[in-house]
């Protein structure tokens, strides 16, 4: 299957094929010199697989974890860009998950004021989120994502056969990213996260199409993107307070989807979550969530604004008071 992503720069492909990682030329050819970029996270398989169907490449490993999300991990692979002497005629292929994919994005976004970059995630969150869309980032001064760009890529692989080596949680944990595009936008979709009927690379073909669109319609977030932030204001304080080690991004997603949406929504997300192993009930009280929340810069003035599920496959964008927002939190919190 192939969807068709369209950009201010073009257009890209979003190929969905099992097995596609060993066969990278057939899909974007052998290429001149490519620097494949992954993490310590990643079965090595995976990053070797996609060299050896390189006519010249190199991998670049650096360490797993959010924490190495930081410039001086971009500085090193800038430094390994310069020791293979990459031109603008080379390229960039990240395989891994959504760090992989932010590093080597914005490595090659800035390097020679931007090379070709192809992305192949491994994680269900990066194919379904991450990998699609054009974002770029590194985390600054206890920020997420602050010092970035948006740079689509050439091309994107997903090849579900990468997801067998995962370990259920995280395969769940990636499953919430699709469960809040289809809270927003697709009340059938939701329904099939609710029956579990549908296999894993249907539910995940659907939630990217859902993306696709979003992302065709807004690219740099001026109004309809900014639903596909639904849960993660506070996400993003809870990622801060547990010092992003206690819970996976998607967990932490799911839990901040549930103050922001009615009761009844709320209601069908906790089933859901139950169903495919997410956590239902949150890792602090609400003062100490709502302390977290304080000292984050996005949602800590005198109003916020968030997204809101009033009902499955609809959203709104509420402008409300910092006060209203914890008032929020306190009732799911809870509940």
């Amino acid at each position: 299957m192939k969807l068709y992503v369209t950009t201010a720069e073009g257009t890209y492909d979003i190929i969905f094929r099992k097995g596609g990682i060993s066969d990278i030329a057939s899909l974007w050819g052998a290429g001149e010199k490519t620097l494949v970029v992954t993490d310590s996270g990643v079965p090595m398989q995976y990053a070797e697989a996609v060299a050896k169907s390189c006519k010249n490449a190199e991998i670049f490993t650096f360490p797993q974890g959010e924490g190495r999300k930081q410039i001086s991990t971009l500085s090193d692979i800038w430094r390994k860009m310069v020791q293979m002497e990459l031109t603008r005629s080379d390229r960039v292929i990240a395989v891994g998950g959504g760090v992989v994919g932010d590093m080597a994005g914005l490595a090659a976004a800035t390097y020679m004021r931007g090379i070709a970059f192809y992305n192949v995630p491994t994680t269900v969150l990066s194919q379904v989120d991450s990998s699609v869309g054009g974002k770029t980032a590194v985390d600054f001064e206890g920020y997420k994502n602050m010092i970035g760009a948006f740079y689509p890529p050439k091309g994107v692989l997903i090849d579900t056969d990468t997801l067998c080596t995962l370990p259920a949680r995280q395969v769940s944990a990636g499953l919430a990213e699709a469960l809040k595009m289809a809270a927003t936008h697709d009340a059938d979709l939701f329904e099939a996260f609710e029956k579990g009927e549908q296999d894993m690379e249907t539910l995940l073909q659907r939630a990217v199409d859902i993306k696709r669109g979003v992302v065709e319609r807004d690219e740099k977030e001026y109004g309809e993107r900014k639903a596909l932030n639904f849960g993660h204001t506070l996400a993003h304080a809870l990622e801060s307070k547990l010092s992003f080690d206690a819970l996976y991004h998607g967990e932490c997603v799911a839990l901040g989807m549930l103050p922001m949406c009615a009761p009844a929504v709320r209601a069908r997300l906790r089933n859901v979550y139950k169903k495919w192993g997410l956590p239902t009930e949150f890792p602090m009280n609400a003062e100490d969530l709502l302390e977290a929340c304080r000292h984050d810069k996005k949602c800590s003035g005198e109003h916020i604004t968030v997204i809101y599920v009033a009902q499955v496959g609809q959203y709104e964008m509420k402008d409300i008071s910092f006060t209203e927002f914890c008032d929020m939190i306190r009732e799911a919190v809870t509940e």
